[in-house]
């Protein structure tokens, strides 16, 4: 029972880091940047000249929040999404290839967003070349992607249940 336990309490974190990033600190970044939306929030990438303009938009309150709070959630959150994520496939999904599979992409989207939030540190304190622009872009997509797979895995996963007990009555 404390596995289950530990699972909730995880999940919970997992909700109220995703919470205070949706709630607080992206909607706060949007609006001090004069409405553009930050890195997080563009998952088919960016342009140079769309993140040279979102820097310069950025104000001080915007960028405090990006390297304070939002850095320390940016920190959090691909853990215990992560952590959430491969529970919910161990249960759904028998061991095996497809399984091992879908742990590999729930670990290839961690490490994508860890290589997007240190690229965009590296934004933020003022290195704009094309080069990590676009490996910050890139990063950024491949976490949207991983991501979405992961969740379409578990969501497939969940009807696949709901299917099996609704037909076995």
């Amino acid at each position: 029972m404390q596995g289950r336990q530990i699972y909730w309490g995880v999940f919970a974190a997992a909700l109220g880091v995703y919470a205070v990033m949706i709630v607080w600190t992206l909607p706060s970044i949007t609006q001090s940047a004069g409405g553009l939306p930050p890195f997080d929030l563009r998952p088919m990438g960016y342009s140079a000249d769309e993140a040279r303009a979102f820097l310069s938009a950025l104000g001080a309150e915007g960028r405090a929040l990006y390297t304070g709070p939002q850095r320390l959630l940016d920190l959090a959150y691909p853990a215990l999404l992560g952590f959430v994520l491969i529970g919910a496939l161990r249960h759904l999904y028998a061991k095996g290839w497809l399984l091992t599979l879908l742990v590999f992409v729930v670990l290839a989207a961690m490490g994508s967003d860890y290589l997007e939030n240190m690229r965009v540190a590296l934004l933020l304190s003022g290195d704009t070349s094309d080069l990590t622009i676009a490996s910050a872009s890139r990063s950024t997509v491949m976490k949207s992607v991983l991501t979405s797979v992961a969740m379409f895995a578990v969501l497939a996963g969940l009807v696949r249940s709901g299917w099996r007990g609704w037909t076995s009555k």
